[in-house]
């Protein structure tokens, strides 16, 4: 079950995708989504880690 942060956070991420860039202010409220609530639940931990995997590949290019 998708929690409200869990969405919250996939929504941010997917823009992301599609603009194929993130800013450091989008990457930062990425990670301030995910800890919004205290924890990192597991669906939180996976979207986190394909983010990271796309930028690491660069499908995502990280921009001051």
């Amino acid at each position: 079950m998708v929690t409200k942060n869990g969405q919250k956070l996939a929504d941010v991420i997917k823009k992301a995708i599609e603009d194929h860039v993130v800013t450091n202010a989008e990457y930062e409220e990425i990670y301030n989504i995910a800890l919004e609530d205290g924890r990192i639940d597991n669906i939180e931990k996976a979207l986190l880690t394909e983010f990271k995997n796309m930028i690491a590949d660069k499908t995502i290019k990280r921009v001051p």
